[in-house]
């Protein structure tokens, strides 16, 4: 899914490299100190997308953002997009930095990134944060999927996004190429398992907007298959959170910052 890119701001940064993960060399910045947070993009950004939400969590935590397959510093290859691949490119990632285990966001596409992470990975997934996103494509309202299918690879040329990715890729010709495979991934039909979903064991926090382009139908069957929707005051909370966030929208959830760090950071300090 998509997202306007905006420039994030300078801050300190106590690492920066590529970690050598099955055919990739995956770009990666590590922010701030505490425990790992891992932050997992959407379509067609760079880490730079994150502008204030990575500043606010790196006070806190160890933040390791990623730039997936194709995405920023990060070469594209022949292989295809895959959920499942990109989760297993995470998990090596973590074992190159010598991470056994972390909290993990993603965003929209990330979201099913990190949601596959956490069906294929348990071990290293620690507590899982899905913003915006979905783990079956019909998850995505109608007219979302519908406008996907009428987007071509030059329809973000004059866009924030494009001018993020030339700063940074390696191959500044790829844009289109990159936008084409990208665009074509976004529009496959895919369900990583509703059985899959149900035996996730991290607590998981559902996080959306009341108008992000996720049917709500959805996000409420996920929290349910994730344990919630029960009667707490009998049978207590349950490990996972839902937060649907007022007025939002799917670029304004992200941008919010300070509206959305606070529920994070809740979530992540319960033990």
């Amino acid at each position: 899914m998509l997202l306007a890119l905006f420039t994030l701001p300078a801050q300190s940064q106590s690492a920066t490299g590529y970690a050598p993960v099955n055919g990739l060399e995956l770009y990666y910045e590590i922010h701030g100190e505490g425990k790992p947070l891992v932050l997992i993009h959407g379509s067609y950004m760079t880490i730079d997308g994150w502008e204030g939400l990575l500043p606010e969590l790196a006070k806190n935590h160890k933040v390791i953002a990623l730039e997936m397959q194709g995405h920023g510093h990060t070469a594209d290859s022949n292989r295809p997009f895959s959920y499942t691949a990109m989760a297993d490119d995470i998990a090596k990632t973590l074992q190159h930095l010598n991470i056994e285990k972390a909290d993990v966001l993603g965003y929209s596409f990330g979201g099913s990134i990190a949601i596959e992470l956490a069906i294929k990975h348990p071990e290293v997934v620690n507590r899982l944060i899905v913003v915006s996103s979905v783990y079956k494509y019909t998850g995505w309202t109608a007219p979302v999927r519908e406008a996907l299918k009428g987007f071509t690879e030059t329809v973000f040329d004059d866009s924030p996004m494009k001018a993020a990715y030339e700063k940074v890729a390696p191959d500044k010709k790829h844009w289109h190429a990159f936008v084409k495979k990208m665009m074509q991934f976004d529009t496959q039909n895919f369900d990583l398992g509703t059985d899959n979903v149900k035996k996730i064991t991290a607590p998981t926090l559902l996080l959306n907007g009341d108008n992000d382009g996720v049917d709500l139908n959805h996000t409420i069957e996920m929290y349910r298959l994730l344990g919630g929707g029960i009667f707490a005051d009998m049978e207590g909370l349950p490990k996972s959170q839902l937060a649907i966030m007022p007025g939002k929208g799917h670029v304004a959830l992200v941008e919010d910052f300070k509206a959305i760090a606070p529920v994070i950071e809740g979530f992540l300090g319960k033990e």
